[in-house]
This record gives structure tokens, C-alpha cells and sequence, in this order.
């Protein structure tokens, strides 16, 4: 089984966003039984919540359910239980990194980006400044898409 877990700050925007997404498209490729899929925030402002609504709207729009999909924080047991640890931008991806230290075992830790190799941006933008769920959503898809790819690859699947 791979596990995957996606990383914004407050885990109510972007990384509900992409564990709906990416649920779903793992779901149709018929993967579901070996790719486990969680998000997590690197706060804990919003633990227990639902993903926000203007999340919820544009995955609505799209066919994509958040069902169970509830706001938690960053583990320090989550850079050792998922092999790939995929934030949304490099602030996100500084406090990981901060939080693994030196450990021997730690999971690829990646922006989402890093994944698509003719993005002209590094960062997914949180819709929390720009109110645009349409371009993070278009970005998380982009994204998701190579990353699948990756791991199909690299696991044999």
C-alpha cells in the first residue's frame, strides 16, 4: 500500500482540495485498494472541520464529494507513515523539513508542482488570499495527474 499525504497550512483550502481530487482520480484508475490518501494542515486552527466552503463548491461543480474529510494537523508520525508527504507550497515545505530533522526514514517530501515539469509556478496559491478556487483547483489537477503518474511508475502499478 502507498501512502500519500497532503499538506497546506490550515488543511480547510488546498489540501482537502487534493486528497478529494486525487481520491477521485485514483478511484477511477482502480487504484483505491493500494493508495491510501490523507490531508493534514500544518496548524491546528481548523482540527475537526470540514474543508471550506468555497472548496466544497468548486469540487460540488466538478462531481467530487469531501465526504469524511475533516481538518487535522501535521503529525510528527506522519514523515514515517506516508511515503510521499506532498505540501502546497515552500512555507509548507520549510516546516516539514523542520519537523523531520535528521531522521533516516523520511518520506519524499515535494511540493505538488515539483510534479509538473512545464508549470511556470512553484507554489499552489492559497485561496484564502486570492479567493480563486478555479486556479487552485485547475493547478491541484495538473499536479495530480504527474503525480500519479510517479507513483504508478514507481511502484509498479
Amino acid at each position: 500500500m502507498v501512502h500519500v499525504l497532503f499538506v497546506c497550512l490550515g488543511n480547510i483550502f488546498r489540501s482537502p482540495m487534493a486528497e478529494a481530487v486525487f481520491s477521485d482520480m485514483v478511484k477511477k484508475n482502480g487504484l483505491e485498494d493500494q493508495i491510501n490518501i490523507d490531508s493534514a494542515g500544518i496548524g491546528a486552527w481548523h482540527a475537526g472541520n470540514p474543508p471550506h466552503e468555497g472548496t466544497e463548491e468548486i469540487l460540488k461543480e466538478k462531481g467530487i464529494s469531501t465526504s469524511g474529510i475533516t481538518a487535522r494537523q501535521v503529525r510528527e508520525s506522519d514523515l514515517t507513515d506516508f511515503d510521499y508527504v506532498i505540501a502546497m507550497d515552500a512555507e509548507n515545505i520549510g516546516h516539514l523539513r523542520s519537523m523531520a530533522g535528521y531522521k533516516k526514514e523520511v518520506p519524499r517530501i515535494a511540493r505538488l508542482l515539483d510534479y509538473v515539469p512545464e508549470s511556470d509556478l512553484a507554489d499552489v496559491p492559497d485561496p484564502y488570499y486570492t479567493g480563486n478556487f478555479s486556479e487552485v483547483y485547475a493547478l491541484i489537477e495538473s499536479g495530480y495527474r504527474h503525480l500519479l503518474d510517479t507513483i504508478k511508475k514507481d511502484h509498479h502499478l
